[in-house]
């Protein structure tokens, strides 16, 4: 204990001086063309080397793949220090859906090529799942994928991809056997996006914002080395980034847009409360206990399921992470509509807080969605986690090709 005690305080010690020696603050991120995402400034890409060239960014993987080799309880000892001084960049062994999905899943070659850049947030990617008639049921897909000498020539259509429009690499689930069972056909992809043949249109969302993307892909060509796994294997790969994703939508959040400053020192319901003046009210304090509440529990049940999770495995716990998560914020908007009363009816630059209360109700609708929805999550936990039957499939055994669809 004695030697695992000045292990810690070593390392302890060492990532604060590296801190000291290196940290000196970033520019705010900025949105994108229409709220499109955030952009990457050259000044955080420039701090990401530096955490990536230092072993920080995935502390748990071995020097090989730019880590350290931690054990989970040194990294997080490493976690901690950099969240100390509000430096990011580091758990992305944790946090990473991109990288963590190709170093479990890719070829050595891609792993070689993409690795470094993804840690380094220096290669935008998307998603390549959903489609207008495979969604909820992502097996469904009819996206195609055919072998022509050393590369796939990929045609379909794909919908709700954030960063489309940006992203130099998209995660594709594609249709490589017609004649096996739906869930046995699939294969998966490191797309590449910017090239003849695929096609971005944004789609305007309810924020007024536009990082949603419908996407058109004829005869799009992907090389053969950007095969996670094997021919057939997508399915099992797709569970390993759905993992990763769910993980992380469980975790946090986007928060609010306006750029209004929010309490660092007390939960931000709180304070809100108390500078509208209705912290005493004991109806809404009963409101503010039971987010709290939830809150407090999803992040226990967050670090359970990352516990049992391994590299390159996936877990039905992460479900209920995400479950939570959406209505977690489902609840705090509705708390903060409450607190502000008919204020909340107001909107613009000059009432930022119901600006921000308006935009996180409708934004909770993201994660009730993306990721699989919560209808989805349910199904998955009440199978998976609970043991109970599963829903009837009366297309789970047959040939995809004799399949019915409305497509």
């Amino acid at each position: 204990m004695a030697d695992a005690n000045t292990a810690n305080d070593a390392l302890r010690d060492e990532v604060r001086a590296w801190l000291a020696d290196n940290w000196k603050g970033l520019p705010k991120p900025k949105p994108g063309p229409g709220g499109a995402g955030w952009t990457v400034s050259a000044e955080h890409k420039a701090w990401l080397a530096k955490v990536v060239a230092a072993g920080w960014a995935v502390p748990r993987w071995p020097a090989e793949w730019h880590g350290r080799g931690l054990p989970d309880a040194q990294a997080r000892i490493v976690e901690r220090e950099f969240a100390a001084v509000g430096a990011p960049g580091t758990g992305q062994d944790r946090t990473n859906l991109w990288a963590n999905t190709l170093l479990a899943c890719g070829t050595e070659a891609l792993k070689a090529k993409l690795v470094g850049p993804l840690l380094r947030q220096e290669v935008g990617m998307c998603l390549l799942y959903s489609e207008p008639g495979a969604g909820s049921d992502l097996a469904g897909i009819r996206t195609r994928a055919e072998k022509v000498g050393d590369h796939f020539v990929v045609t379909g259509q794909k919908v709700w991809t954030s960063g489309a429009a940006t992203a130099d690499y998209g995660m594709l689930i594609a249709r490589t056997d017609w004649d096996v069972p739906k869930h046995a056909g699939i294969s998966f992809f490191f797309l590449p996006m910017k090239q003849p043949g695929v096609e971005v249109r944004p789609l305007r969302q309810i924020t007024d914002e536009n990082h949603f993307n419908e996407v058109f892909i004829t005869d799009a060509v992907v090389p053969a080395e950007n095969l996670l796994k094997n021919l057939g294997e997508g399915w099992g790969v797709l569970q390993t980034a759905l993992a990763y994703e769910r993980s992380v939508m469980g975790e946090g959040a986007r928060g609010a847009r306006s750029g209004a400053p929010e309490s660092k020192t007390e939960e931000p319901l709180i304070a809100l409360a108390r500078e509208a003046g209705r912290l005493g009210d004991p109806l809404l304090r009963q409101d503010l206990a039971q987010v709290i509440a939830y809150k407090r529990l999803n992040a226990l049940n967050t670090a359970r399921a990352k516990a049992d999770l391994a590299q390159g495995s996936s877990s039905p716990v992460m479900s209920l992470g995400k479950l939570a998560m959406s209505r977690i914020l489902h609840e705090e908007a509705r708390v903060r509509t409450a607190i502000l009363g008919a204020g909340s009816l107001l909107e613009g630059p000059e009432h930022p807080r119901a600006e921000d209360a308006n935009f996180l109700t409708l934004n909770a609708y993201f994660t009730s969605i993306g990721g699989g929805t919560d209808q989805i999550q349910r199904n998955i936990i009440g199978e998976r986690v609970l043991g109970l039957p599963k829903e009837p499939e009366v297309d789970r055994d047959i040939p995809f090709r004799q399949v019915k669809s409305s497509r």
